[in-house]
């Protein structure tokens, strides 16, 4: 029996609910993982995001490992005990923030080597030390080790990346043992869909629990990112969960999952929050504008989250120009808020056929015909 299980499907698209068993409880897909790579949300404490109803948050293992360090996690008790979050943890291998890195890092078959942010020494990762490294964190979710390509790339530089991405999925499969958490495959190949194909069918032949896809959003036009993900989720196998890594604004979200993706997760909503724009049921709203200099209304009147039932967009303008912390805080509780309670009302679109209309109205309000999200009233 595998991991997740379909409890719905949408009769117009390719969306489909469902429930995804981790050793911290089962949580509901399709579902939003709020990033805390280092450990925490930024600005935010646990009690408020479970009140929030967040599931699953996702942790960056090639982080934590730099700083405090994996054996240290491991010898507090492991990594929900550490960060005191009690229910499931996904965390990535660093494949992105190695890419990211560049050009410290020197990628080769064996593995990746490169020279630490923080303090400059040497560090190498091998697809056996990436699955050593979360099986010591103790996520329930574990992801391979994978090569990303910055974008425009082609040829062979996608060839050899697909092979490599394979090779090290292969060597992770081998050499992952830890029963109680779930080891995902991530599907890499560029925006070319004969390497994507390629590499769909070499990790699903390794009967992965779960499979991601990966190297996007690096820069390509949104319509070419949605379309290669859309291609590429069609390639997984139907009974195990798909992941979406990175991906993005709510328009991303709702796209993703009419592709058939259950899991996402994205810095956005939390990054946005800190510089000021926040996602609302009437569009984009950025807080620093002197049009809610005197504005006594909530954030979002359609919100119950603290934030708006609490403060006006008066004082949260206030606190922003500021430079007040708890300005982060509040704004940051809404967006994660906007995020969570959307992917609640997808996963209630979803069996009652209504995914369609909920996907326009998403796309009307931050991608308007216009190009670009109009400021909400």
């Amino acid at each position: 029996m595998g991991i997740w299980s379909e409890i719905g499907r949408c009769p117009h698209t390719a969306a489909r609910s469902g429930a995804l068993a981790t050793a911290h409880g089962a949580v509901a897909t399709p579902l939003f993982a709020p990033v805390a790579t280092r450990g925490a949300i930024k600005a935010l404490g646990w009690p408020a995001l479970h009140a929030l109803g967040a599931e699953l948050i996702l942790c960056n293992a090639l982080h934590l490992s730099l700083r405090p360090g994996a054996d240290r996690v491991a010898q507090l008790g492991g990594l929900h005990t550490f960060i005191g979050w009690n229910r499931a943890i996904l965390t990535d291998s660093g494949g992105f923030q190695l890419y990211s890195l560049q050009p410290r890092v020197r990628v080769s078959d064996a593995g990746v080597e490169f020279r630490s942010h923080l303090d400059g020494d040497r560090v190498s990762l091998t697809p056996e030390s990436c699955m050593t490294l979360q099986e010591r964190l103790g996520a329930d979710i574990a992801m391979c080790l994978d090569q990303c390509l910055p974008y425009p790339a082609s040829g062979a530089a996608v060839e050899e990346a697909v092979e490599r991405t394979v090779q090290w999925a292969r060597r992770c499969r081998a050499s992952h043992r830890r029963a109680d958490q779930a080891l995902f495959g991530i599907v890499q190949g560029g925006w070319e869909e004969r390497a994507r194909k390629r590499c769909a069918e070499a990790l699903g032949a390794m009967d992965f629990p779960g499979y991601a896809v990966g190297g996007l959003v690096l820069g390509e036009p949104s319509e070419l990112a949605r379309a290669t993900l859309a291609y590429t989720a069609a390639l997984l196998p139907a009974d195990r969960p798909r992941y979406a890594m990175g991906l993005g604004t709510p328009v991303d979200l709702v796209e993703g999952v009419a592709a058939g993706i259950d899991l996402f997760d994205c810095a956005l909503p939390t990054r946005n929050a800190r510089n000021g724009t926040l996602f609302t049921s009437g569009g984009l709203v950025r807080i620093k504008n002197a049009r809610y200099r005197d504005d006594p209304g909530p954030l979002d009147p359609a919100c119950s989250c603290p934030t708006c039932r609490s403060v006006s967009r008066a004082y949260l303008r206030h606190l922003y120009l500021c430079g007040e912390m708890q300005a982060a805080a509040l704004l940051t509780q809404h967006n994660l808020a906007y995020y969570l309670d959307t992917m609640r009302e997808i996963r209630q679109a979803i069996p009652l056929g209504r995914l369609p209309v909920l996907r326009s109205r998403l796309k009307a309000l931050f991608e308007p015909a216009a190009g670009r999200p109009a400021e909400s009233l």
